[in-house]
């Protein structure tokens, strides 16, 4: 491919050399460079694409790193990484020891604050600016927010806190009218109107005109009606929510015209106080196929960059697949049921579901903590809600897990989608800590299902339990072919031996069972028999039947798909020590780090979370 204007730029600063019409060429080069990456390695296409005019007017008229960007969730901060000296990198994006998909300060002095989870950038940035002053310094911060994010309470917050400081900050609203689902939520209605609705604009005029008709008066009673805050404009904008929260409004500006984005940046980056910028954006701009579908190009796997079709993954179903059918199917059973997600009504499976039963199914956005505290009132008033999120998202809700949901007992079940090691997306989205911090919490029941069919067993069991539930399960294809969705339900607590042997026990929850087992069969080949049991439950756990087979063998590994600390093992080893059990105790699962990004294989073998990493432990361990 050859790019005669990217080539150009090694650093933001070489910008400032090319015309608009350059820039222009440049725009269209960065997106084939994208569209020709993103299509061998994956990654976060259509957010990407829409955001290219955007960044380069950014970059223009800002000096970065002097001046300081942050990327709200960070999966559009493709272009940004290819300014600023990243280009040549981009061609490991998302793979193991690569370039990350999301910012990290680790690799270069651009990436000034790291951001994986959504609607956190206004608030940090708040904070960076509030440090500038503090320290006299006078470079500019900027956040550049999605409409999607912007329904995140925690965004309200920065921007309440900054309207109030009236610090000198600058908030860039990026309005593509998604977050990943297309956007829900009375927000998403008044920016509808700030978009399309041309009657402030044309009144204003009319008004004016009108009013400088009458002799001698209309001229002064038109620039009066303009100082005064009641004046036309407050009259005619719906709401005027930004400028009543205390910033200067700029927009809505055209995202894909750098010329006027540029214009409207030099504006802002002059004016005293909090300004918001509205942008509006193309998601998958310049991509026919994300820009009809820019949901199923939000995130991608490999795909042919000619039809825009994913590439092969494989025949097995996705437990986000069994999830969203076995919910439909319990909906016909019980008509209480209702399902809640946040922005994520594709990603967690619910689309059918929303499409069969329209009346009981709720999208809140981004809006975690508003989601589960919403499912715990739909508790109480008898309804049966499931609240289907992926894992690393719930902790965003940890405080209405515990207060407004298990306090009350109320019977709420949470399907924590994208479990365990979820891969390329690194430290920020890895469901590694959900095991700990739901197991702690009282009255609260753990499911961790090893295969699809476990899945539909355990979601049927979790409509007769009471009090809240959480199905925990990973992220793509399981390892079963056939899916057999008459499974009958578990009684609670209840795990299930799958091998006998008497020289130790492997206790495991989730498809790492299987590993157990792989790992039994190869140390059977060298003279040792190992039973391997799933738990099925980290809480509460089938102490009889662990008590019983820790007792045989005096030798006991525990395998989860979690931190350690205060994880499965630690409830194993908790329960051990409290009925004096006299042996040998090994965990296995994730250290107390943060997990990078690469290929789930690659990370599962480099923690030892597959068959010869728990070879390898007992060997260490001289049990071999």
């Amino acid at each position: 491919m050859k790019l005669l204007m990217l080539e150009r730029i090694c650093q933001p600063s070489d910008l400032r050399m090319l015309s608009v019409q350059q820039m222009d060429i440049l725009a269209q080069e960065i997106r084939d460079y994208i569209l020709e990456i993103v299509s061998r390695t994956g990654g976060h296409l259509a957010p990407n694409l829409g955001v290219v005019e955007l960044t380069l007017a950014l970059h223009y008229v800002f000096e970065s790193p002097r001046d300081k960007i942050i990327w709200d969730v960070g999966h559009q901060s493709y272009v940004h990484k290819i300014l600023t000296g990243r280009r040549e990198q981009m061609k490991t994006l998302r793979q193991y020891k690569g370039l990350s998909g999301f910012p990290k300060c680790g690799e270069s002095v651009h990436d000034c604050f790291e951001t994986g989870h959504s609607s956190t950038s206004i608030s940090a940035a708040l904070g960076l600016a509030l440090a500038r002053d503090l320290k006299g310094e006078d470079h500019s911060v900027i956040a550049v927010i999605g409409d999607g994010a912007l329904t995140g309470g925690l965004a309200f917050e920065g921007l309440n806190h900054t309207g109030q400081l009236g610090t000198r900050l600058i908030v860039v609203l990026n309005d593509n009218e998604m977050s990943i689902t297309r956007n829900v939520g009375a927000l998403s209605g008044y920016l509808s109107r700030l978009r399309t609705d041309p009657f402030y604009h044309r009144s204003k005029g009319e008004i004016k005109e009108v009013l400088q008709r009458i002799p001698n008066i209309g001229p002064r009673v038109f620039k009066a009606a303009e100082r005064f805050k009641g004046s036309v404009k407050y009259l005619l904008v719906p709401g005027m929510l930004f400028e009543e929260l205390g910033f200067t409004y700029l927009g809505p500006i055209d995202g894909h015209n750098i010329k006027d984005l540029i214009n409207v940046f030099e504006r802002a980056r002059m004016l005293t106080g909090p300004v918001l910028v509205h942008v509006k954006t193309k998601k998958g701009k310049g991509y026919k196929p994300a820009e009809q579908c820019p949901d199923k190009y939000h995130g991608i796997g490999s795909f042919d960059l000619k039809t825009g079709l994913p590439k092969p993954q494989g025949p097995a179903p996705s437990f986000t697949e069994v999830f969203g059918k076995t919910v439909v199917d319990l909906a016909a059973e019980y008509s209480n049921m209702v399902a809640i997600t946040a922005a994520m009504s594709d990603g967690t499976g619910l689309r059918d579901f929303a499409r069969k039963y329209p009346e009981r199914f709720f999208d809140v956005g981004i809006a975690e903590e508003h989601a589960v505290t919403m499912a715990a009132g739909l508790a109480r008033a008898g309804c049966l809600p499931v609240v289907a999120i992926y894992s690393t998202f719930l902790q965003r809700a940890y405080d209405q897990l515990i207060h407004d949901t298990a306090l009350q007992g109320l019977h709420v079940i949470f399907a924590l989608d994208r479990g365990g090691i979820v891969g390329e997306d690194g430290e920020t989205h890895q469901g590694i800590f959900d095991l700990s911090y739901l197991r702690h919490i009282p009255g609260m029941t753990v499911m961790v299902p090893r295969d699809q069919s476990e899945l539909v067993a355990m979601l049927k069991s979790a409509v007769n339990y009471s009090g809240p539930v959480a199905v925990r399960y990973p992220r793509g294809a399981g390892p079963l072919l056939e899916v057999d969705y008459q499974r009958q339900e578990i009684p609670l607590g209840q795990g299930e031996l799958l091998r006998e042997g008497s020289d130790m026990v492997i206790f495991a929850v989730g498809p790492l069972v299987y590993q157990a087992l792989e790992a039994a069969e190869q140390l059977s080949a060298c003279g040792k028999e190992v039973a391997v049991v799933d738990c099925r439950f980290v809480k509460p756990l089938d102490e009889g039947l662990i008590l019983e087979w820790a007792n045989r063998t005096k030798r006991v590994i525990t395998l989860e798909e979690n931190v350690l600390a205060g994880g499965f093992g630690s409830a194993v080893l908790e329960m051990l020590i409290t009925h004096s059990f006299c042996g040998e105790v090994a965990r296995i699962g994730i250290p107390d780090r943060f997990v990078e990004h690469g290929a789930p294989d690659i990370l599962r073998r480099n923690l030892g979370l597959d068959a010869a990493g728990i070879v390898n432990l007992i060997k260490e361990k001289g049990w071999l």
